[in-house]
Order: C-alpha cells, then structure tokens, then sequence
C-alpha cells in the first residue's frame, strides 16, 4: 500500500507560527503547544475547532490461550463486562460521562452468545473466542480479512456519525498476551522483553506466560514478516478489528488517541499495513506493560499521562481527553502578543 498523506504540513506551519505568537513565553505551553500543532494539521484548520465530538469503540474478544494460566481472572469476565459496559457501568463508562466521549462496544470474537445484549453490539462477531495461539492459529485467512473489514467499517460509521476525534478500547481477559506476541514479532524481539503481569498476575504464571508468548513466536516462524499472517497467527478477532479501525482513521483523516497495550500493538499493524498511518496517532497514556513502551518507541509517540494504569477499555485514552482539549483552548482562545503590543509607529 502507498504511503498514507500526513496531517497538512502548511497548516502545520501556520499552527507553529500562531503558537510562537501567543502571549505566553516561549515554549512555556510545552507539549500542549505540540499537541495543538498536530490537532491543527491534522483538522486542516487554525486555530484548531472545539473537540466537540469524540468516540470510543471498545473491541471485545476472548482468546483461547487465557484458558492456559496466562490470566489472574477467568474468561466469564469478558461477557460480563460487556454487559457492564452496555449499561454504562464500567471504569470507562465513568470517565467518559465525565469528559464527554460517546463509547459503543462491540462483539468480534466473545466467546458467548451476549443473549439479550442489543443486536448492534453483535453485528459484526466473527466468532466465538480465537484459537490459542501458542498453539494453532487465532484466525484463518478469512477470519483475518473480516476482521481487518469489520473495523473499517465501525471507523466509517463513527466518522459518519461526525467523530472529530477517534478512540480505541479493548475488553478480553488473556488480551495481554496475543498483544505482547505481537509486538514482540514486529520488532523481531524474544517474549522475555516484552511480556508483561497484565491483570497483575504473580512472578510463577509471568514466567510461564513468557514462556506461552514464546511458544507462540516459535510455532509462528517466518511467517510473521507478513503482517496479515502474523495477525491471523497471533492476533485475534478483537485486535484485528482494531487494526482496521485505526488504518480507516488514518486513511480519512480523523485523528486517534491511542490507549494501552492492545491499541498501541495494534497501532504498529496499521503502520505496516498503511504506512505514515502513525502520524495520525497520539499516545494517551503509558501502561504498565513492557511491550507498550517497546511499541510506543518505534512508533515514535510520547504518552500524554503516565498514571499507573492497567484497566484496559480505553480508561486511558479517555483520560487524556482533557489534556487535548486544553490544548484546543490554548492555540484557539489565548491573545495573540501582537494584538497586546502593536508596532512602535502605531502606538
């Protein structure tokens, strides 16, 4: 695929020269003088418009390799929680409400029915729980493609529907452990680098699930130099939908705001798959996953907050919300030092 277009590097430059013309010392506003730059670019406007509209999508899956101890949690807990998130009751049910983001979950590989759950959040499932990857494929080729079509499409509706800016989230108990093999095969290093305790499990069942990520690694071989491949190996429903997600965000122009280790691992896929696709991405926050960071270098993004945090579904993007609204705010609603102190013959 031919590279993508980056965010317009002319009103990128017309950001940079509003923001060295503010009242405010320079470079005093730091990263949110960045982050209103890149907003700039990547709306085409300056000063940058309100984030009035911004959407989540939680993708949910199960994994079969979270029946192997690499969890401290049992798989039950992923339909239960996207029950919890239908009634708005989860961890990022909560900030969302708080900071005005729209979330819709949905269903690519669950492995339940979701009886009485809407029939939207089903729409696009794949299928019920991907294969254990330490041990066989989590796709085949066809799961792989309707996966990867299934997320373009949510991307398509969420920017139809008028999203200025785009999330991505994640709900599946062993999700921690396709991620990490996946990370740890696009930038060709060994499961004890990148694996981490996901939902906090202790130093026995890390180290065997160090050795599950490598067993995955191993089964996958070569094969993971081609990133379709390496998705339908080691990936799964919910993470390839993902990917799709973010290379439809990219190739419309929408910007995303990454969350943890499953969108950030799924942010070097799209890259591959689409690349310049990364320069439409902003981190929101640092997990507490090794293969995060790992990710996050190659991609060249910075997190917003380092707060601690390990919940998944988002929490992390929709907590740097703000971050980037008060960016907006700044490059939009500060003077302008040259409307303070005209030139000396006009005073």
């Amino acid at each position: 695929m031919s590279a993508l277009a980056a965010p317009d590097p002319d009103v990128r430059s017309a950001a940079a020269e509003r923001l060295a013309g503010l009242a405010t010392p320079a470079g005093a506003l730091g990263r949110l003088g960045e982050l209103g730059i890149w907003l700039c670019a990547a709306q085409g406007s300056v000063p940058p418009a309100p984030l009035e509209n911004v959407r989540l999508v939680i993708f949910a899956g199960d994994h079969g390799v979270a029946q192997h101890g690499v969890s401290a949690y049992p798989p039950a807990i992923t339909p239960a929680m996207v029950r919890t998130f239908v009634l708005g009751k989860a961890g990022v049910s909560a900030l969302a409400a708080a900071h005005g983001v729209h979330v819709r979950v949905l269903d690519l590989g669950v492995d339940d029915d979701l009886d009485g759950v809407p029939a939207d959040v089903r729409a696009h499932k794949v299928r019920r729980g991907s294969g254990a990857i330490h041990l066989e494929d989590a796709l085949t080729a066809a799961e792989t493609a309707q996966a990867l079509e299934a997320g373009r499409t949510v991307a398509g509706e969420e920017i139809a529907a008028g999203a200025q800016l785009l999330l991505s989230g994640d709900m599946g108990i062993g999700n921690t452990t396709p991620a990490a093999a996946m990370v740890a095969a696009a930038l060709g290093l060994p499961a004890t680098e990148v694996t981490g305790r996901g939902t906090g499990v202790d130093d026995a069942a890390l180290t065997h699930k160090q050795v599950v990520v490598q067993q995955a690694l191993d089964r996958a071989g070569a094969r993971v130099a081609d990133p379709l491949d390496a998705l339908a190996a080691l990936g799964s429903a919910d993470l390839v939908a993902t990917v799709g997600y973010l290379v439809r965000a990219a190739e419309s122009g929408v910007p995303v705001l990454l969350d943890g280790l499953m969108s950030v691992a799924c942010a070097l896929y799209a890259e591959q798959l689409a690349p310049g696709a990364s320069a439409w991405f902003a981190a929101g926050h640092r997990s507490t996953e090794p293969a995060q960071a790992l990710a996050l270098e190659k991609l060249g993004l910075e997190p917003l907050l380092d707060l601690g945090l390990r919940l998944g579904e988002g929490s992390g993007a929709v907590a740097a919300v703000p971050v980037l609204r008060s960016a907006v705010a700044l490059l939009s609603d500060v003077a302008l030092l040259a409307d303070l102190m005209p030139p000396a013959e006009e005073r």
